[in-house]
């Protein structure tokens, strides 16, 4: 049957407790940056009232810790495990958001960023935990379906999020989320998920040295980690800006729940094949696809329908970056490597941003899209050179090199281009 992948995933020890546990941590965490933003900019019940551009402030130093603190919580976690972690760092979501409803401005920017460095590691953790606990065989079923429950996460996190500030104020809704946050927490550090496989435990735990994996292939990835979410945000902010420039705000959270389950669809597809593709492939085709898309502006409704078949490759785009990943660094390095792969993730958001913003302020949302697809595209192409001289494969062993060098220096293997 074709969801048997999926059957087999959920029948391993742990593994569905994992995914739904992360699922459920992840929805507070996805709620956190739209509760400061309406906290700061808007007024009443508890709100500041400051404006956007002092909200964007908060949540851009927010931002910087948390990119600055990924990786540093997940070497962390490669050397005293996760639970020490999830302590510390529930602990520090606790305060925060238990107290920041009543601390004034500059206080809570200086707050916000110290919280960020400090943010709960529930994505990079359920990350590991699964590269852990499930076979090199079944790892891109696995990250397919975390890639799709991490849909359904920002697909509720943030609308809760508006709901209470609008309906309760920020005092509850601060209150709810610290509720929330804790319990991920604890939920976490209850089932202790395992950042190790038994056969990583049974081998000699030696101290991995950064040279071994940060390479420039490494580098690469992040790269093309960053391209995808460059287009997402990109993607986003020009279907909300199209759709309000055409009088249709009522329809703005519709359009982007269609949009969403196109990733889902794609996502579970994709957990089916019986082979995957290079982030390369899917990051460059979800650009390409991305491009014409600002053509149909004129009709939001013909719009969103254009965003099928970059929708479509959204979620198998990033659960790829997070399959390669697992396979090209060792376990002794794998915590901060996701790390850095939520920081690649984070930048590529925060940069997509502004420049999406200023191109839509400045001759229209239909560029915006051709911009990010573009920039996408050429952010692949820049990766390119450097793919092959990626990590030594973490799952080859003395007797099995990982693939001998047998082509040009300037033409990639035909091999890379599938995981």
């Amino acid at each position: 049957m074709a969801i048997e992948p999926y059957r087999r995933l959920l029948r391993l020890p742990g593994v569905r407790t994992l995914l739904l546990v992360g699922l459920l941590a992840r929805i507070p965490s996805t709620a956190t940056g739209m509760a400061l933003t309406l906290h700061v900019a808007e007024q009443g019940m508890g709100r500041m009232g400051l404006g956007y551009a002092l909200a964007g402030l908060v949540t851009a130093v927010s931002t910087i810790g948390m990119a600055v603190g990924s990786p540093l919580s997940g070497r962390f976690v490669d050397r005293y495990g996760l639970r020490p972690v999830l302590l510390v760092t529930t602990i520090a979501q606790a305060l925060f958001w238990s107290t920041a409803w009543a601390m004034p401005y500059w206080l809570l920017a200086v707050a916000a960023a110290v919280a960020g460095l400090l943010a709960l590691p529930v994505f990079s953790a359920v990350r590991q935990s699964l590269a852990a606990m499930v076979p090199v065989e079944q790892r891109r079923v696995a990250f397919s379906i975390d890639s799709m429950f991490v849909e359904l996460s920002y697909m509720t996190g943030p609308a809760l999020s508006v709901a209470g500030i609008i309906a309760l104020g920020s005092t509850w809704t601060f209150a709810l989320i610290a509720v929330g946050l804790t319990g991920a927490g604890v939920g976490l550090l209850l089932l202790d998920p395992p950042v190790r496989s038994a056969e990583e435990l049974r081998q000699p735990q030696a101290k991995v040295s950064r040279r071994t994996w940060f390479t420039p292939g490494f580098f690469a990835l992040l790269g093309t980690t960053m391209a995808a979410t460059f287009v997402l945000t990109a993607t986003e902010l020009s279907l909300v800006a199209t759709m309000n420039t055409a009088g249709a705000e009522a329809w703005v959270g519709l359009a982007i729940g269609i949009w969403c389950v196109y990733s889902l669809v794609g996502g579970f597809v994709y957990g089916m094949l019986p082979r995957g593709f290079s982030p390369l492939v899917l990051i460059a085709g979800m650009g390409l696809l991305t491009v014409p898309v600002g053509l149909l502006a004129g009709d939001w409704r013909l719009l969103v329908l254009a965003l099928l078949p970059a929708g479509l490759l959204c979620a198998p785009s990033l659960s790829s970056t997070v399959d390669v990943l697992s396979r090209w660094v060792p376990a002794g390095a794998r915590g901060e490597a996701m790390g850095f792969h939520g920081t690649a993730l984070l930048i590529g958001g925060a940069a997509s941003a502004p420049i999406a913003g200023a191109i839509i302020d400045g001759v229209g949302p239909p560029w915006a899209f051709l911009v990010a697809g573009l920039v996408g595209v050429g952010m692949v192409a820049l990766a390119l050179p450097f793919w092959r001289r990626r990590p030594q494969d973490a799952l080859a062993t003395p007797d099995q090199p990982t693939e001998p060098s047998t082509t040009e220096p300037d033409q990639p293997p035909v091999a890379n281009l599938t995981t």
